[in-house]
């Protein structure tokens, strides 16, 4: 791929960006008290929570940010409203509706991003989170739901189930028992949770809650490497925590009880890589899992990026489907970009240079044929497998352009 056509693909999604973006606001509606984001102009008037995240990633950086403020603060007062005592937050908020299984807590919340999210806000206006100090309370609460409802003894966190997981088909959480789950994929999005609270603490000035948050992503950190890493094959796992509790008065087990609260579930899938995202890996690891696995075309590697699902899976498959998405194996913009930031991370430059040239001409071209981009692509051949006229954290590939011209591009 040479220089003028990285150029060319990258005008094209900054020519479409500009054209589409004004049509993710949305104005006040029904229960959404605020303004907002959605995930993409053709998307109905509703708030998703990780999804608004990742595209507001994006957007932000755009040179009209001032007008895009209350959309953006809009994003975090909307679920922020809707924290219940113990800590349950919706993961989507429609006009009429939240889903009456968030009010009773029956399944999972809002994925950890929403102190993130509220982070990178409050520092590209200047770290201010005036905004926020009526409402911190609220994002300590629905971080509570975690530490009180889905933390494991082992230090991680899990599922409640398989519902709206992000990665919606992940084999490791996927039609796996209720509360078996501590995905890799959560963990990794939790820990760079508690450091952006500890920011956010800063920025508030209340110092003993700063040092608290750290005190905590530093344990669960130490959880992540002790559990996640898998020294054999070189990469980060979720893990199984459904095990049978221990009882010593039970014959068969008492003459040598277990000595492990969990175990690795040796699946490869691309969430793995988000210990280098979130800065977890060791360099040493680092650089196992960049040479074992991400190049390695028989697992992660393809020609157009990063497949959601190790190759050499059993459940690897390439298949047309929402609500789950598949995620067995098709190139997902998310999965290219969050790896492209752990390859920078860990000073992998060349390999992030190639996989942001990658991402650019999948999604230019896909622009240029299609007017377009789709929600996911054919690992092999670049070709769209599903949802032509996605957008959401596609839009990150502006960040992917601005790299490559020398820009910044980082959300810390």
């Amino acid at each position: 791929m040479d220089f003028e056509q990285i150029q060319k693909y990258g005008q094209i999604i900054k020519d479409y960006t500009y054209k589409n973006y004004k049509e993710c606001f949305r104005e006040p509606i029904g229960n959404l008290k605020y303004k907002f984001i959605v995930p993409g102009s053709c998307y109905p008037n509703a708030l998703w929570d990780w999804d608004s995240w990742l595209t507001d990633l994006a957007l932000g950086r755009l040179p009209e940010t001032d007008e895009m403020l209350e959309y953006e603060q809009g994003c975090i007062l909307n679920f922020l409203e809707y924290v219940q005592e113990d800590g349950t937050t919706p993961i989507f908020i429609e006009p009429n509706s939240m889903g009456e299984e968030y009010v009773q807590g029956l399944t999972n919340i809002h994925k950890p991003n929403l102190a993130q999210h509220a982070l990178f806000i409050c520092q590209k206006s200047g770290n201010n989170a005036d905004w926020l100090k009526d409402k911190f309370y609220l994002i300590e609460t629905y971080l509570g739901f975690y530490e009180n409802k889905c933390k494991h003894e082992s230090g991680l966190y899990f599922w409640i189930d398989d519902f709206a997981i992000g990665v919606d088909n992940d084999p490791c959480t996927f039609y796996r028992p209720k509360g078996s789950s501590a995905s890799i994929f959560l963990n990794c999005l939790m820990y760079k949770e508690l450091l952006a609270t500890c920011e956010l603490s800063k920025m508030l000035g209340i110092a003993d809650k700063a040092e608290l948050y750290k005190k905590r992503a530093e344990v669960l950190k130490e959880a992540i490497r002790e559990n996640c890493w898998d020294e054999r094959d070189g990469f980060y796992y979720s893990v199984d925590i459904n095990l049978i509790p221990i009882d010593p008065t039970q014959r068969l087990h008492s003459g040598c009880p277990r000595h492990w609260n969990c175990l690795i579930q040796r699946i490869g899938v691309w969430s793995g890589f988000l210990a280098m995202w979130a800065n977890i890996a060791t360099p040493e690891q680092a650089e196992r899992m960049v040479k074992e696995h991400y190049l390695n075309d028989k697992t992660f590697h393809s020609p157009y990026g990063v497949r959601s699902l190790s190759k050499m899976e059993k459940m690897y498959r390439i298949v047309e489907s929402g609500n789950p998405s598949c995620w067995l194996g098709p190139i997902w913009g998310i999965a290219n970009y969050m790896v492209f930031e752990g390859l920078c991370n860990y000073g992998f430059i060349n390999e992030a240079r190639s996989l942001a040239k990658k991402t650019i001409t999948l999604f230019g071209s896909d622009i240029e044929k299609n007017g377009q981009m789709h929600e996911y692509y054919d690992p092999e051949s670049g070709e769209g497998v599903y949802n032509l006229g996605f957008q959401s954290w596609n839009l990150l590939s502006l960040n992917m352009v601005d790299w490559i011209n020398g820009g910044n591009f980082s959300d810390e």
